[in-house]
């Protein structure tokens, strides 16, 4: 194993990473903050110098978020196509990141741009990460009406993924804002269905929905903490998991 900060084998072989979009924003109101692109990055890289195979879904949010383009009068599925390129202009960013930092990394869309990327080609996209490269899945489903959240569920179901960790704002799922109410209390462990009847705001319900019918862990964690996702691989730190009841 590479040398690290950590002795502790990582639990996962193969894990999906889903990031939004707002999460490449850093303080500013809209688009990529380069500092904080090459921090997530850098999180990507420990993890990477692990052994572990790691695929990610970027959201396109900081970019164009297509519910509100719908909401403000244009129709639906070209906002939403809107939104699926937004986040292959994420995925690019990240993949220069990477590269820049000595990581084989490889930008796959569902939606065809053969001079900037490559076409989603599922066992092409497992071989990439059986050579330890990294995947950045673009363009969501390649669909409208589905959101990054469903998007990123569905890849790592088809790379047989051992879990799907979800880095956010807060270390974990609570039952009400912790911004906004400091009694809110952090679950440690929740199941898909409690996720659904008490509408834990985690993922939509489509995307908890495949989770379970596929028996997929989610892992949702903080992003913002410095080697956060390495250790919260290993089991360290504040998360929640979502798994069968």
């Amino acid at each position: 194993m590479p040398d690290g900060d950590t002795q502790t084998k990582p639990k996962y072989k193969r894990v999906l990473l889903k990031i939004s979009g707002e999460a490449l924003m850093g303080d500013t109101q809209f688009g990529l903050h380069p500092p904080t692109v090459q921090r997530v990055a850098e999180e990507i890289k420990k993890v990477h110098e692990q052994g572990v195979e790691i695929g990610v879904v970027i959201g396109g949010g900081n970019i164009f978020r297509g519910l509100q383009g719908s909401a403000q009068g244009m129709e639906r599925t070209t906002a939403d196509y809107m939104g699926m390129l937004a986040t292959v202009m994420n995925a690019l960013a990240m993949q220069s990141a990477l590269e820049g930092m000595g990581v084989f990394t490889r930008v796959i869309s569902a939606i065809p741009m053969d001079q900037v990327c490559e076409p989603y080609i599922r066992r092409r996209a497992v071989r990439h990460l059986e050579k330890k490269r990294v995947c950045i899945f673009a363009a969501g489903t390649g669909n409208p009406y589905f959101t990054t959240d469903t998007a990123a569920t569905l890849r790592a179901s088809e790379m047989g993924c051992e879990a799907l960790f979800k880095g956010t704002q807060v270390d974990g799922i609570y039952d009400s804002d912790p911004k906004l109410n400091p009694d809110a209390k952090r679950y440690e462990l929740v199941s898909y269905d409690e996720v659904l009847q008490k509408n834990l705001k985690v993922m939509d319900a489509s995307a908890i929905a495949l989770a379970r019918d596929n028996k997929l862990p989610i892992v949702v964690f903080s992003l913002n903490a410095p080697g956060g996702f390495l250790s919260i691989l290993n089991g360290e730190g504040n998360f929640t998991v979502v798994e069968p009841s």
